[in-house]
């Protein structure tokens, strides 16, 4: 069966009326996602406390939300390719306000993970939006808009980091949820009112089968990662997890290569520009977490080790505040370079600065300015490489595929963070002192690892493709992607 793929124009004017309103309704929306993705992370202790509940139950808030955002952001970027991104995040919006709105009301830790499941289910924002802005803008302010939503996620992250100690220090627990959930109101309103429905679609049927399949994967592979250091790395349920996911992982490929239509198609995955560019992500996403778990804890030590700053959370949390702010400024400024460059360049400079930002606290962490520096470099790093992440993706994919390309690449960026915080931690256990207290030389190791993860982002970001070949592999596949793939079924 041909499919049929509706195609706008690049060089079209946009359709909407106000463009800014639309890009306005749609970072908050994603804003508000990346916020509550780590804004929980150190009100946790106060949330235990609270609810009754031990380190190991604690931590379900986070693997909850992390599980969901893995198995739900290819499926619904999917459907939002199928049957109109407009539709399918409205969905997911009001999905994302339901679980906001119960965490904020939870009695109990049960309710809580039912309910931060329900937030992560809200993965595909980003990759809905990308694919919104691609369809509504012209092409030549793609590249700054798209910069801007992919720098939100590194920036609502920082934000989260940030804000969580203020907010449990002068009110409570509660309103980690209560406040986000005014942006998701007016996001919801915003898409309601601003935003069109995308004319380019991919009309066909969900692969159920292959969706299913992933999910395992993924569900196995995450839990495996997330509660490795927990149960034990040679723990049998840790062991069978990995196995299961990894047969599970190549299962998928297998029925995904022989599907007429893919939840995923594997032959665009394969592309160098994908590829290399989901490479990045990987090792992004291990950085950018590896900064939100080592810079906090090292500012937070007594300041009688030798070593730490003695800091307190809300102290920690502000460090972090000049890395954010330096997203915000790199991101839009990576949609300049790739306009003018291509995504290679500001990818290429985004891996480097984090190299440096790593290399730098590895090498001496004595002084606050240290830090601080590296902070910086990071942030640089981050909104560079984000943006360019996001863009060299829609230019290599068709505009039928940019959900699910980067409902991919989000998922990956995801996987990594996972990858990130469970070796971090594993680092640290391994070098705590008589007093249970991290040593100097676990935050050298940790900063060392984290560079040079680094480096694999320098190496697959040379590996993109130059812009002339970008545009012909666009060509190719922009064709390729609208007759039906081969089946030996």
């Amino acid at each position: 069966m041909t499919q049929t793929v509706v195609e706008r124009p690049d060089t079209r004017a946009p359709r909407h009326a106000n463009a800014t309103l639309l890009v306005l309704f749609l970072s908050l929306g994603g804003l508000a996602f990346a916020t509550l993705q780590s804004l929980v992370a150190p009100a946790l202790p106060v949330i235990a406390q609270d609810l009754r509940a031990s380190t190991g139950d604690i931590s379900w808030v986070l693997t909850a939300y992390l599980l969901a955002a893995s198995v739900f952001t290819p499926i619904l970027g999917r459907l939002g390719d199928m049957v109109g991104k407009r539709r399918v995040l409205l969905a997911v919006l009001v999905i994302f306000f339901a679980g906001t709105l119960l965490a904020a009301l939870a009695p109990n830790l049960v309710v809580l993970i039912a309910a931060r499941a329900l937030q992560g289910a809200a993965g595909a924002i980003l990759p809905l939006s990308i694919g919104i802005v691609r369809d509504e803008l012209p092409r030549e302010r793609v590249g700054v808009i798209v910069g801007l939503l992919s720098a939100l996620f590194g920036i609502g992250a920082g934000i989260g980091i940030v804000a969580a100690g203020p907010i449990v220090d002068h009110l409570s627990w509660h309103w980690l949820f209560w406040l986000p959930l005014a942006l998701i109101v007016i996001a919801m309103l915003g898409v309601v009112f601003g935003v069109p429905e995308s004319p380019v679609r991919t009309p066909g049927r969900l692969d159920v089968l292959g969706a299913a399949i992933l999910s395992v994967s993924l569900v196995s592979l995450l839990l495996a990662i997330s509660k490795g250091r927990e149960w034990g790395w040679t723990d049998p349920l840790t062991v069978g997890l990995l196995v299961l996911g990894t047969a599970a992982l190549v299962s998928f490929v297998l029925v995904e290569l022989r599907v007429k239509e893919p939840l995923i198609n594997m032959r665009l995955i394969a592309l160098r520009g994908v590829w290399a560019t989901n490479l990045v992500g990987l090792a992004f996403g291990f950085a950018m977490f590896g900064t939100f778990l080592l810079i906090p804890m090292l500012l937070q030590l007594p300041a009688a080790t030798g070593y730490g700053f003695g800091r307190t959370v809300t102290q920690a949390g502000l460090f972090l505040l000049p890395t954010t702010v330096t997203m915000l400024v790199f991101g839009p400024l990576s949609g300049l370079l790739d306009r003018r460059f291509g995504p290679k360049l500001p990818m290429f400079l985004g891996a480097v600065f984090v190299v440096a930002a790593f290399t730098l606290p590895a090498v001496m962490h004595d002084q606050l300015w240290h830090i601080v520096a590296s902070g910086l470099l990071t942030g640089a790093g981050i909104g560079l490489a984000f943006a360019a992440m996001s863009n060299a993706i829609i230019e290599t994919v068709p505009a039928s595929h940019t959900g699910e390309a980067t409902g991919v690449n989000a998922i990956v960026r995801t996987i990594g963070g996972s990858v990130g915080t469970a070796v971090i931690a594993a680092v640290v256990a391994a070098n705590t002192d008589a007093r249970g207290l991290p040593s100097d030389s676990a935050f050298t190791e940790g900063f060392w690892v984290c560079a040079v993860v680094a480096v694999v982002a320098i190496v697959a970001a040379l590996a993109l493709p130059s812009a002339r070949r970008r545009r012909a592999t666009f060509d190719v596949t922009h064709v390729s992607a609208q007759r039906p793939p081969v089946s030996d079924g």
